[in-house]
């Protein structure tokens, strides 16, 4: 019996050395000369100070910084465990809306942005501007989305309008191959360069 036992147990000794240390450790190092800064969370700093992940939005809402777009994440409600509150870009649970497109709090809510942003039939808002991601942490906004904020930001800035439009032109990142995902602006990149810009 110990001889036909001794083939398995040599095995599962060897599969789990291999797949559970070295394989992992092998990759690991890997990711850590190729692609140490994506293999650590695509951290962004500032003074040395971590600040942020270029990979996950987080809830500006300083009339000086670009806003991202809407997230439906939630948290627990500390005042009730059974019950959730809005918590906007909570990365510890990402999540999108369950609401559909006729529920009355997604409606009143949608249409009130837009009227805060000045849209109307006149004047179209970009969709992302009201609207959740699926994740509720996207970390960036379409081009239109960030061009329709450079006016606000720079009059709270006190910034020329063309140097805020510019650093939002500089950031515009272009579909993958040219084919996969559509153009995009990082929020959190993009208001480290208007710190930078005003000196920050």
């Amino acid at each position: 019996m110990l001889a036909q036992m001794r083939p398995a147990i040599v095995m599962i000794v060897l599969f789990s050395a291999l797949t559970g240390l070295a394989y992992p450790l092998v990759i690991t190092g890997l990711a850590q000369l190729v692609l140490a800064g994506p293999a650590n969370g695509s951290l962004e700093s500032r003074n040395g100070v971590i600040i942020g992940s270029s990979l996950i939005g987080q809830a500006f809402s300083a009339e000086t910084y670009f806003h991202p777009r809407p997230s439906a994440t939630s948290a627990p409600d500390p005042k009730d465990p059974t019950k959730t509150v809005d918590a906007p870009y909570n990365a510890a649970n990402s999540s999108g809306s369950n609401l559909g497109p006729t529920a009355r709090k997604l409606v009143e809510r949608v249409k009130a942005d837009v009227e805060a942003l000045g849209g109307g039939p006149a004047k179209p808002i970009p969709a992302d501007a009201v609207t959740t991601s699926g994740s509720g942490l996207d970390p960036h906004i379409s081009p239109e989305f960030a061009r329709l904020q450079v006016s606000r930001v720079a009059a709270a800035r006190n910034l020329p309008a063309v140097r805020v439009q510019a650093l939002v032109e500089a950031r515009i990142e272009g579909s993958f191959l040219g084919i996969c995902g559509e153009p995009r602006v990082n929020v959190l990149a993009l208001n480290l360069d208007l710190d930078w810009l005003s000196g920050k």
